[in-house]
């Protein structure tokens, strides 16, 4: 599954909310979108995920203008004053809240379930402010992956919490080498040192030809 941005922006002009932006990502390799201005990440992330239509500019998700598809398919994860949990809330409280909403027994016991097979048991009784920066991209990544229908994840500014940007770099890494497809809305800096980490896409290897005892270039 592919998501385009095809340089979409709001407004126009120096002052513009969003500037005009251009991306792409597609399964098992993340896109990266880059902006710097004050609630452009929030807006990107609107736009990206077809809750809000850009002024310049459209999204296409395989190829085709389809909003409601990408609404259906694509989870805004840790948007600010959109998808963002209070800062003060207990991981384990998150996690049950995130569970009833995808339709999910959200009670004590399912939550440890969830925080297990995740690999953040221990961070239970954590407020969510607390919570190391790649363990928060975890933790609500994998939440928002529970919901039906989702099989893509925007990912809104993770670099605002601070920590280390490799560290948190590889559970994008990891959504996106199980098939989902993210996209990643981030500050300037943060995106150049993770199209740093991105791996290098592979040059298509020139076919070899056969041979099968017949010359396939004979002499004129």
């Amino acid at each position: 599954m592919n998501l385009t941005l095809e340089a979409v922006g709001l407004g126009d002009g120096p002052g513009a909310p969003l500037p005009a932006i251009s991306a792409a990502a597609s399964t098992r390799v993340p896109g990266v979108v880059a902006v710097e201005t004050e609630g452009a990440p929030t807006l990107a992330s609107l736009i990206a995920g077809g809750r809000m239509r850009p002024d310049t500019g459209r999204v296409l998700i395989d190829g085709v203008d389809d909003a409601a598809r990408i609404r259906e398919t694509f989870a805004l994860v840790d948007t600010p004053t959109v998808a963002e949990p209070f800062a003060d809330l207990m991981v384990r409280t998150v996690v049950q809240e995130d569970l009833a909403l995808a339709g999910l027994r959200g009670n004590a016991d399912s939550a440890r379930d969830f925080l297990d097979t995740v690999g953040l048991a221990e961070h239970d009784e954590t407020r969510l402010k607390n919570l190391p920066t790649e363990a928060r991209v975890r933790l609500l990544s994998e939440l928002a992956a529970l919901r039906p229908g989702v099989k893509g994840l925007i990912i809104t500014s993770p670099e605002r919490h601070g920590g280390d940007t490799e560290r948190w770099f590889r559970v994008v890494e990891d959504l996106s080498a199980r098939g989902f497809t993210v996209l990643l809305v981030t500050g300037v800096a943060a995106a150049l040192h993770v199209n740093q980490l991105l791996p290098a896409l592979e040059e298509p290897t020139e076919q070899l030809p056969v041979d099968d005892g017949v010359d396939a270039n004979p002499a004129v």
